[in-house]
């Protein structure tokens, strides 16, 4: 992320939550115009009460943020805590205490441990560096991965760049800013102006966005400006302030939505947008209302187009509030497909049940009473969003030292829960102990790192539950983004010559490999990374063409050593291939990691082959085929139904069932723990084909 010229930043564990970093630092080495924007729950926060009559400001420097502890509603003691970090920090990093800021986020109702946060001050001033990653993780609470955002803009002859840190995940509603964001830039602005600018970014974002209904005592967005980009202070309404405000409000909507898709518990995107209201006002009230609505979310999580609830969400607020709205006149599409217009219209449901397990979900709402328009964030209701809140505090036991920790045994559940837990995973685990499974990993799961954590957390899992998985990894966009630097891409074709080769070997072989095969390890596995022409495992030949240096070395797989893989496989390894094969003429090939995958489970006679991809599974136009057998799929593929990697899947597929793999599966990459889901449920996601 490109960081804001004179800002640095921190995260360090302090013994607030159990692990991970829970302390962040944001320091600016010049004085900075400061604003913010904060939640308007009246149980607001100690680090809420302290800094909201304090801003706008001159002359901030540094934000102090702490996660696992929230510091709200702990009374006069609260206050007295951020006081006293205010007064250390401020002696730590040689500042008046007047330019520190404080922010928290976490359990409700126990008292700050302000010990605990002083004596790692010192490391915090010390780890200060130019990249947010450490920072942006010690603000997390339950989010599923550290967010991060930033723009680029001109404003006044001058490269100004804004950027942020920022957190969220559960107990968002509208009227507030998020639940913990801080804003850095290096534009030169008044501080009253900034907060006009942040005021408006925040109207039409962030209190636009709802996960649960539910308001924090915590949400603060801090921006804080340092003038570093040397243009010429912004002062007044004008052009400058318009490209700023513009730009902070955009890269407010990312970060809004951002928050939205990892909402507690989320498996997908929640966007509902109303046009025709009366006023931009009632058009974002009601968009708020049909994202929040219990039943509509919980509809979208189980991928049913229930067009009824979102009317009727729609009608019950402008009936409670008084709206001139008239839902009986509206447009309703889910996923770009009609649904209602003026009356219920035909539809295929199979085809938009498909469309709405993608990881987005857009409804749009068109009314007739106007020209007021507005779009709003939200999330699907899972059965974790329930799992996570029963549990939050429950599970959390005070230590001796005043900090926390999480009591997460299952011994803590009911009985009847165990119980049927425990009898159903027993049931899986017995039918795939022993059994082989190779999984082609590629696409979104190699780009997410929440993705890429619930991958290699499945692969976990599986190998525990006695399956012996076998990954053959892709080259994802980090090989992509390497070419193009390169510039060993024509006309988006990889250059396969020699020098390109060299490229495609090395970021195969050695980074996406060597990622993968460390996220493993780290998570306990006995990962082991493998070039396609480490001991020989794969041998290729080059794909006869006519089209000359584009496939000078691309080849096509000859033979598996696949007693090689029965050797690792026997001692407990878990094989991690990149698709680079070696020709009996010496030659390196880059090779098909689909081709490879179905190679490799014909060799071995795996039981599965699972291919991970962006979409639901294997489709016709937007149909999703929930199951095929081979003959159909023969059919389907003489017929042209497929194109581009969805032919190609499927002839490896063929190749697959025909050399023995029992079943073949093509699911959503995009989608957590869909590994799991398809293995360890009765109706798994996806495609499943069978001979």
């Amino acid at each position: 992320m490109k960081v804001p010229l004179g800002f640095s930043f921190s995260g360090i564990h302090a013994g607030l939550k159990p692990q991970r970093k829970d302390v962040a630092l944001v320091y600016s080495d010049t004085p900075c115009s400061a604003a913010g924007c904060f939640t308007a729950n009246k149980a607001r926060a100690a680090p809420v009460q302290d800094a909201q009559s304090r801003l706008p400001a001159l002359g901030i420097q540094a934000v102090l943020v702490n996660s696992g502890n929230a510091n709200a509603l702990t009374g006069p003691a609260g206050l007295e805590a951020v006081r006293t970090l205010r007064e250390e920090l401020g002696r730590t990093l040689s500042l008046p205490p007047s330019a520190v800021l404080a922010a928290s986020t976490g359990v409700i109702g126990h008292p700050l441990p302000v010990p605990k946060v002083v004596a790692v001050l010192g490391a915090l001033k010390d780890s200060l560096r130019s990249e947010p990653d450490a920072a942006a993780e010690a603000i997390m609470t339950t989010d599923t991965r550290p967010k991060q955002a930033w723009r680029s803009v001109r404003i006044g002859g001058r490269d100004v760049t804004v950027s942020a840190i920022f957190k969220g995940s559960g107990m968002m509603h509208p009227s507030l800013a998020t639940v913990i964001a801080v804003i850095t830039t290096d534009c030169a602005i008044q501080p009253a102006v900034l907060a006009t600018a942040l005021r408006e970014a925040v109207s039409t974002t962030f209190n636009s966005l709802t996960v649960d209904g539910d308001m924090s005592p915590n949400d603060t967005v801090y921006a804080l400006a340092n003038g570093r980009a040397g243009n010429a202070a912004i002062a007044d309404p004008g052009p400058e302030l318009r490209v700023f405000t513009a730009t902070l409000s955009d890269l407010c909507q990312e970060m809004a939505r951002e928050i939205a898709s990892d909402g507690e518990g989320a498996t997908k995107l929640l966007q509902v947008e109303v046009t025709g209201a009366p006023s931009p006002a009632i058009a974002q009230d009601l968009a708020r209302a049909v994202a929040g609505s219990t039943l509509v979310k919980a509809a979208v999580f189980g991928a049913d187009p229930n067009w009824g609830r979102v009317l009727a969400t729609v009608g019950a607020r402008a009936g409670t509030q008084g709206y001139a709205v008239d839902p009986y006149s509206a447009h309703v599409r889910i996923q770009g497909i009609s649904v209602y217009e003026d009356a219920p219209r035909p539809y295929d449901p199979i085809q938009l049940k498909a469309r709405m397990r993608e990881p987005e979900v857009r409804v749009e709402v068109h009314l007739t009473g106007g020209e007021g328009s507005s779009v709003a964030w939200g999330c699907d209701l899972s059965y974790d969003y329930v799992k996570i809140n029963a549990d939050y505090t429950s599970l959390i036991v005070p230590r001796p030292d005043g900090g926390v920790g999480k009591d997460d045994r299952l011994a803590n559940y009911s009985p009847a829960f165990k119980t049927t837990l425990l009898v159903e995973a027993l049931s899986y685990i017995s039918r795939f102990r022993g059994k082989r499974c190779v999984i082609r990993y590629g696409g979104a799961a190699m780009v997410k790192e929440s993705l890429k954590q619930s991958f290699c957390r499945d692969i976990e899992l599986l190998r525990s539950a006695g399956l012996q998985p076998i990954i053959v990894h892709g080259g994802g966009p980090e090989l992509t983004r390497t070419l193009d630097k390169l510039g060993l891409r024509q006309e988006g074709a990889l250059i396969t010559d020699a020098s390109g080769l060299k490229v495609v070997e090395m970021v195969l072989s050695g980074s996406v490999n060597s990622e993968l095969v460390t996220l493993l390890n780290n998570l306990g596995d006995r990962a082991v990374g493998l070039s396609g022409k480490d001991g020989a495992l794969l041998r290729a030949r080059r794909i006869p063409s006519d089209d000359g240096r584009s496939k000078e070395h691309v080849g096509e797989v000859t033979r598996v050593n696949h007693e090689f893989l029965e050797m690792l496989l026997g001692q407990g390894y878990v094989p991690i291939i990149s698709p680079v094969g070696l020709g009996d003429d010496g030659q390196t090939y880059d090779l098909s990691s689909d081709a490879v995958a179905a190679e490799v489970a014909s060799a071995l006679k795996a039981h599965k082959l699972i291919y991970l991809h962006d979409a639901p599974g294997i489709l016709r136009s937007e149909e999703l085929f929930n199951e095929l057998t081979r003959a159909e799929l023969e059919a389907h593929l003489a017929a042209g139904t497929f194109a581009g990697s969805m032919q190609t899947r499927a002839r490896m597929t063929l190749k697959a069932l025909g050399s023995g793999v029992e079943r073949v599966h093509v699911i959503d990459g995009r989608v957590p723990h869909s590994l799991i889901a398809e293995l360890f449920t009765d109706k798994g996601v996806g495609t499943l084909v069978t001979p």
